[in-house]
C-alpha cells in the first residue's frame, strides 16, 4: 500500500496534474485530491463511461479488455484506469493551462 501511495504522490507532484481520484467499484471516492463533491461527480460519471467503454471493447473482441480510457477536452485530459474493483482517475491540465 505504501508503494501505491508513493506512486500517487509522485504523479500528483507533476505541475500539470489537477488532481487524482481512487474510487471503488460503486463509484465512491476513497482517496482524492479534489473536494468530496467534485470527486464524487467525476467518479460517478466516469464509472458509467468506463463500463460502457469496456463493454464496447469486449463486443468488438471478447478476448480484449480496456486498460485506460483517455478523454481530451479543450482544457484538460482525463485518464481512467480500471483495475480490479477500483478506478484510478487522473485529471491533467494541458501544459498551456498548467501554470495559469
Amino acid at each position: 500500500m505504501a508503494e501505491v501511495e508513493e506512486t500517487l504522490q509522485r504523479i500528483e507532484a507533476h505541475g500539470s496534474v489537477a488532481g487524482t481520484i481512487v474510487a471503488n467499484a460503486d463509484g465512491i471516492p476513497i482517496r482524492s485530491t479534489f473536494d468530496s463533491s467534485k470527486a464524487g461527480k467525476y467518479a460517478d460519471v466516469l464509472r458509467h463511461l468506463t463500463a460502457m467503454a469496456r463493454s464496447t471493447v469486449r463486443d468488438v473482441d471478447p478476448q480484449d479488455d480496456l486498460i485506460v480510457l483517455r478523454i481530451s477536452t479543450k482544457n484538460q485530459e482525463i485518464m481512467v484506469a480500471p483495475e480490479n474493483s477500483y478506478l484510478l482517475i487522473l485529471v491533467q491540465r494541458f501544459e498551456r493551462y498548467a501554470r495559469a
